[in-house]
């Protein structure tokens, strides 16, 4: 079986070894070019392609007749989609003989869209996983083939659930390809009624609201925590990012929202009179000190 694979980021270069594990022959990737104002801190689809002999192309627009050409010639019976940023046009879908699927990183029909890992956590759900779809002309909203749970623990970052997530999708592509290979894909239900929907989030959705209660302050965190933007605070005109955080068990009703010094040890304090304990807080790209916050606090 032949295959073109549109690709990118961990899951991209995990699942297209599965595809070579299995003896698929990809006989083109079609990936991203890295953005320089991007932090990249994910393994690289292409690099892969460039050590295995796999023929790959960067094109800006995936609905250009010149990628339909390629891939047409192609002649594809499949073709994947693991965390390709773009939505694929349903001519292109038709190229290929047995069908075109998707991988998602949640399970749907819930979380359909974009970073559904990093919505997920910000919504403290305690499960996601992923999902192997039919794709469609719709985000999401093909038949499910196949799913992988992992659960979400109180304390994970959204970085250590992908960690998870990763695992699921190659475990879900491996363990499906068998019959997808003998002609027996299977096609369950995807009820969009079921579900959810959510689009991208910017560097400016981390904004730190202190009145809200500290399990969504905290859920915030663990959701945009490093490598992703991270939630921030601003103090005057400089701008504080947290970098780890857990939850205090201690009572802070005596302080007002945001942050304080305690006991030497940096508080971001709550709506709920509750706190986050901050073990890393950054600011211009390096870690604050007590005493460095504590200026600032009195400067404000």
């Amino acid at each position: 079986m032949r295959a073109v694979v549109f690709a990118y980021h961990n899951v991209g270069v995990r699942c297209i070894k599965v595809l070579l594990a299995r003896g698929i022959d990809i006989a083109l990737v079609v990936t991203h070019k890295d953005n320089p104002a991007e932090t990249i801190w994910f393994d690289s689809v292409a690099a892969l392609c460039e050590e295995q002999g796999i023929s790959f192309v960067t094109p800006d627009d995936p609905t250009s007749p010149e990628l339909y050409a390629k891939v047409q010639a192609a002649q594809p019976d499949f073709i994947f989609s693991f965390y390709y940023r773009h939505m694929l046009p349903v001519a292109l879908l038709a190229l290929a003989k047995h069908g075109a699927y998707n991988m998602h990183g949640s399970l749907l029909p819930k979380y359909r869209g974009r970073v559904p890992v990093n919505w997920a956590v910000l919504h403290g759900e305690t499960e996601t996983g992923a999902t192997l779809h039919e794709m469609a002309a719709k985000p999401d909203a093909g038949a499910i083939v196949a799913q992988t749970s992992v659960p979400i623990l109180p304390d994970d970052t959204a970085y250590e659930v992908f960690v998870k997530l990763t695992v699921a999708a190659e475990q879900t592509l491996w363990n499906v390809l068998p019959a997808m290979l003998a002609g027996r894909t299977p096609k369950l239900p995807n009820d969009l009624s079921k579900g959810s929907y959510f689009g991208g989030r910017k560097p400016e959705d981390g904004r730190i609201d202190w009145s809200q209660p500290a399990q969504a302050v905290y859920n915030l965190h663990r959701a945009v925590a490093p490598p992703y933007p991270g939630a921030w605070t601003t103090i005057g005109k400089k701008t504080f990012i947290i970098g780890k955080a857990r939850l205090s068990r201690m009572n802070q009703a005596n302080l007002p929202p945001g942050l304080a010094i305690v006991d030497n040890c940096i508080f971001g304090v709550c709506g709920d009179s509750r706190a986050l304990l901050i073990q890393e807080l950054l600011a211009d790209g390096r870690p604050v000190s007590p005493m460095e916050l504590q200026q600032a606090l009195s400067l404000s």
